[in-house]
């Protein structure tokens, strides 16, 4: 029993700090009718259907076959580790980090699994959470941040990637010197071909793109919670008990925890003093403690510049676990396959974020503020 208890805290750690941080936080701030909006329900919802997408693709062997196609087509460590931050930093442009991580974290454990290099997960694993925390910053719907402050300022399209351009480039650059940091050793396959369905994957693959379509706005949330449901709870009920609720729970929990912290006149009079320094630091420093989502909705409230805020709130995903709520799905990815190596993943996903912010942010402050 008391293993199983210990097992249940390590592996679900991230939940329980944020149950009580938001418990914390209630006693601030009573239970009134502003907990209702609260929740981002379409973020949670969006969490849902895709983790439950990605749970049907795993049954039916999907992503062991992706994987075995990214090792045979490029057939080093070195080259199969820039496939796999290739795939998450575009893929985080087109369906957002979160999702992003969602769909490409397994293929990255695959590939480590499938050719004996599982001791390389913490770095891989790190570097593409960085990679999907970049990626999503040059379009508007890349990172959920980035849609707020697009749509309360009305940025145009071209100006938004134009101001996210440099440090986009940046981030390239670092992504793939990375790759100086990995072996550049020949990969062999463990196991012979995987067999997989191909009707189920031929509709989990349409199921996919409705759900991509779904984050992009151009169908009606309820109708894609709808048929996703009811087409994985046909194909594959299994799927439904292998989604990570508890990450969706700590999703919940943080969103309370930072909505709360923002109804707090002292904490209202702390950024408002600071912002009249710098915008950009205010808003970096702010990330580190209240992630990057709640911190661009409360700082936005006392600042029509929108430029230092919009590279703080990209840049400011970098740096502490919780400065962007999309390092949590990789966090506990990563924690539920080494569950006794958590203090060392923690140390080196520190360490690393940190490089990236402090280089980013001396590129964004000789460059684009000056």
């Amino acid at each position: 029993m008391l293993i199983k208890l210990k097992n249940f805290v390590l592996g679900n750690m991230v939940a329980i700090i944020a149950f009580i941080l938001a418990m914390a936080t209630i006693f601030l701030v009573p239970i009134d009718k502003q907990y209702l909006h609260y929740i981002d329900y379409k973020t949670i919802s969006c969490l849902f259907i895709m983790s439950c997408i990605i749970s049907a693709f795993k049954d039916i062997n999907f992503f062991y076959a992706v994987a075995r196609h990214i090792i045979i087509r490029f057939n080093t460590l070195r080259k199969s580790y820039i496939a796999l931050i290739t795939i998450t930093f575009v893929g985080s442009m087109i369906i957002a980090n979160d999702m992003a991580l969602i769909t490409f974290l397994p293929l990255g454990y695959l590939v480590l699994k499938e050719t004996n290099n599982e001791d390389k997960e913490a770095f891989v694993f790190i570097m593409q959470n960085i990679a999907a925390n970049l990626g999503g910053m040059l379009t508007p719907f890349g990172n959920p941040q980035n849609l707020y402050i697009y749509t309360k300022y009305n940025i145009g399209n071209a100006e938004f990637m134009k101001i996210m351009a440099i440090p986009f480039i940046v981030a390239i650059i670092l992504l793939y010197l990375t790759a100086l940091f990995i072996g550049d050793d020949e990969l062999v396959l463990n196991r012979q071909d995987i067999k997989t369905s191909k009707i189920k994957q031929r509709v989990y693959i349409f199921l996919f793109v409705l759900a991509i379509f779904v984050v992009f706005r151009y169908i009606p949330l309820i109708i894609g919670l709808i048929v996703i449901s009811i087409m994985i709870f046909l194909l594959d009920r299994h799927a439904f008990r292998n989604v990570d609720y508890s990450l969706l729970m700590t999703f919940v929990f943080f969103f309370i925890f930072s909505s709360n912290l923002s109804r707090i006149p002292s904490v209202n009079v702390f950024f408002s003093n600071l912002l009249d320094k710098n915008i950009y630091f205010t808003t970096l420093l702010s990330c580190q403690f209240m992630s990057n989502v709640p911190t661009s909705i409360l700082l936005s409230k006392f600042t029509e510049n929108y430029i230092p805020l919009l590279y703080g709130v990209n840049i400011g995903g970098l740096g502490t676990l919780i400065a962007s709520l999309a390092s949590l799905i990789t966090f506990r990815n990563y924690a539920a396959l080494n569950p006794k190596r958590i203090g060392k993943y923690l140390l080196l996903f520190t360490f690393i974020n940190i490089i990236f912010m402090a280089i980013e942010s001396i590129v964004i402050m000789a460059i684009c503020l000056r």
